[in-house]
């Protein structure tokens, strides 16, 4: 199958081109109406001037309407990779390009409030901001949350009506399923001509550092889907936060793009707490309750060794690298393992190690990211020289680094992309400064790194 990219021309000048919000008439209770836009109806153009801008996503919609085989598109966490979330056979097709274990649930993304309410009511429902809660088939204790946060990286869990429109296959046979609304008017204007919700899952191969620009894909999953939309790198970097608000308290089941002393903030979820752990719950016999639970994540094919930032390490301790570099160069042989040399050693740095980690090195000068895209769209440069024996006479390896910075907002941002920009590189091992955990996103980043990686020192 060939895999093509179409390129969606958009930037934040013409972004109005993709859609609007409908406005609609609000009633008040003098008496009074005001035309207001609120979340109820996403509108996509009719055909017009500006068709060179929307044809490709006409195009990739009319693929996810005809055919099994999903596509991939840009939203403002990561690359998702959306099928008919009604359809079984199109939703298979996910699991079949991904390599994803079956059990391992779906998240439904809408384009607006009218299409969300049209799967989980048999009957159309006005809209909070108008109607009672009782009104509403959406929980009222997501109300708050959906006024503040979407379109946004938040998935809130909802219980799967009996009968239900969704494939079995979204919800992995649990009586809930997650759902979001995209801030990414890409996005939403995909689902909306694709007159569907989409079941998406990030669009790597399972196991994988998450994609955040379109390459990322293709570097995945050439040859396993048909279509690649390309709306430049993702703005968050890390994918969405997934509470359950139909339990006491309330839960985050995943950390992401919204952090929880943001939710905290919101009426009904003073009390949230944490339900998630940092490394994968693997060999449970149920499915995990939301994606990124269960199973290992984020994974370059490098050994990745990850430092605490509780541990005040100010640069990587040489006996680990001797240690870690060992680990790396163990390669399975026909008789077990056998030993193999170690090429390039990898630095990632977040604001407190010295250059290269401390490591002594020579050389260190920028490189052109290969498959990351520009400097500006990801938000760090790669440098490559030489890691050197303590004397400084002796050249152990080649020596790559890349620095994110101290904003954790720029290290989410940048962090796949620097795994993945590491893994291209031919990197055997990496070693990774670690950020302050907390209850903002910080918390998403080292539970990212926490499953990416191989060994973890205080």
């Amino acid at each position: 199958m060939e895999t093509r990219i179409l390129k969606v021309k958009v930037d934040d000048k013409n972004i109005q081109v993709l859609g609007h919000w409908k406005e609609e008439s609000a009633e008040h209770k003098d008496g009074t109406k005001t035309k207001t836009s609120n979340l109820n109806t996403w509108e996509v153009p009719a055909p017009s001037e500006n068709e060179d801008i929307l044809s490709p996503i006409r195009e990739a919609a009319h693929h996810l309407r005809t055919t099994d085989i999903p596509v991939a598109f840009p939203t403002e966490t990561v690359y998702g990779l959306g099928a008919d979330a009604t359809r079984s056979a199109a939703v298979k097709g996910i699991y079949a390009a991904k390599g994803r274990p079956s059990d391992n649930p779906l998240i439904v993304h809408v384009c607006d409030l009218s299409m969300l309410r049209s799967f989980i009511s048999p009957s159309p429902s006005p809209s909070f901001s108008s109607a009672g809660d009782e009104e509403d088939p959406i929980p009222a204790i997501y109300h708050p949350l959906i006024t503040r946060f979407w379109p946004g990286p938040l998935t809130i869990l909802l219980p799967n009506p009996s009968p239900s429109l969704l494939a079995p296959e979204v919800t992995a046979g649990l009586p809930t399923f997650g759902c979001r609304m995209p801030a990414s008017a890409l996005a939403r204007s995909l689902i909306k001509l694709a007159n569907a919700p989409l079941a998406a899952p990030s669009a790597n191969a399972s196991t994988k550092p998450s994609p955040t620009a379109a390459q990322h894909v293709l570097d995945d999953l050439q040859g396993r889907i048909a279509l690649i939309l390309d709306g430049g790198s993702c703005s968050v970097g890390v994918e969405s936060t997934v509470v359950d608000g139909l339990c006491s308290p309330p839960v985050v089941l995943r950390p992401g793009g919204v952090s929880l002393e943001e939710i905290r903030e919101c009426k009904g979820w003073e009390g949230v707490e944490k339900a998630y752990k940092d490394q994968a719950e693997v060999g449970g016999k149920t499915a995990p309750r939301a994606p990124g639970m269960k199973y290992k994540h984020y994974s370059p094919k490098a050994r990745v060794v990850l430092y605490e930032a509780e541990g005040g390490r100010g640069k990587v301790p040489r006996g680990d690298v001797r240690e870690a570099v060992g680990a790396a160069g163990e390669k399975e042989g026909e008789e077990g393992k056998e030993k193999g040399k170690v090429k390039s050693v990898a630095v990632i740095r977040t604001g407190r190690w010295p250059v290269a980690g401390g490591l002594r090195s020579q050389g260190l000068d920028n490189v052109a990211a290969k498959d990351s895209g520009d400097v500006a769209e990801m938000g760090f440069v790669v440098r490559e020289g030489q890691w050197l024996d303590e004397d400084g006479t002796t050249v152990l390896a080649r020596l790559l680094e890349i620095d994110l910075g101290n904003d954790v907002k720029g290290v989410a941002h940048g962090l796949f992309a620097a795994l993945r920009e590491l893994d291209s590189r031919g990197a055997d091992v990496i070693f990774v400064e670690g950020v302050s955990d907390g209850d903002d996103i910080a918390a998403a980043v080292m539970n990212r790194l926490r499953k990416a990686a191989s060994d973890i020192r205080i």
